[in-house]
């Protein structure tokens, strides 16, 4: 039913008793197959490099504002500035078996008086790509922002020509709502963004989903999946 004003103009439903939500600060979130650190440079900085440095080639830095590092110093450089921001709030992903931190995520675009926040940077190794900690990372942020922190909107944007970002988006419970022309311009180039986006009505399905998912019993002994993550 749409609610209307006392003129007949149909105005959005109520919000009652909202409030701002707090900013994110939690410094560690864990989770079954892998835990989220705030970044910190003298912990996590040689494990992400190491990792990075495995992969034969730089396509996982073409459609991000930052990188790739050539070096151990640049990247080291990249981390400790990342790591004193707090909007965006990087994290490191730390794989529970080995201990080693092996890609990066944050929580970014702050926006606590209307209850909505974005994931961002994400930038895996290929050694957490395709893995049970790799989704797990994802959710332990939905989460601690729905669950925790009360948020309302959760969004994730990509170049429109990123097609493994979108794909994820979509895998991960997004939904498209449209693409913002000549949004950016990015490493000389230019950038068109694809918006996708969670609410507080879809978490509930979402989180479901992705607990069906990470359940022990949906791998197999090589820990290959049995059923695939279904959010729709």
């Amino acid at each position: 039913m749409t609610t209307h004003d006392d003129h007949g103009q149909p105005i959005g439903d109520p919000v009652p008793d909202w409030a701002p939500v707090p900013v994110p600060e939690v410094a560690t979130l864990n989770g079954r197959y892998c835990t989220l650190e705030r970044l910190d440079p003298a912990r996590h900085a040689d494990d992400l490099y190491a990792a990075h440095a495995t992969a034969p080639d730089d396509r996982d830095w073409t459609y991000l504002p930052v990188g790739p590092f050539a070096t151990r110093e640049s990247f080291e450089d990249w981390a400790v500035e990342a790591s004193r921001s707090a909007d965006p709030r990087h994290y490191a992903v730390v794989d529970n078996a080995t201990g080693a931190a092996l890609g990066t995520l944050s929580l970014m675009r702050h926006d606590p008086e209307n209850g909505v926040i974005e994931v961002g940077y994400v930038v895996f190794s290929r050694a957490l790509q395709r893995t049970p900690s790799s989704t797990e990372a994802q959710y332990l942020l939905m989460r601690h922002a729905f669950d925790d922190l009360g948020y309302r909107r959760y969004e994730w944007k990509c170049h429109s020509l990123n097609a493994p970002s979108r794909r994820a988006a979509e895998r991960l419970g997004f939904t498209y709502e449209g693409t913002f022309r000549h949004a950016a311009v990015v490493k000389g180039r230019n950038r068109d963004t694809a918006w996708y986006a969670l609410i507080d009505e879809d978490w509930p399905r979402v989180r479901a989903a992705f607990e069906a998912w990470l359940d022990p019993a949906n791998f197999t002994a090589e820990g290959k999946q049995i059923e695939p993550l279904r959010t729709r």
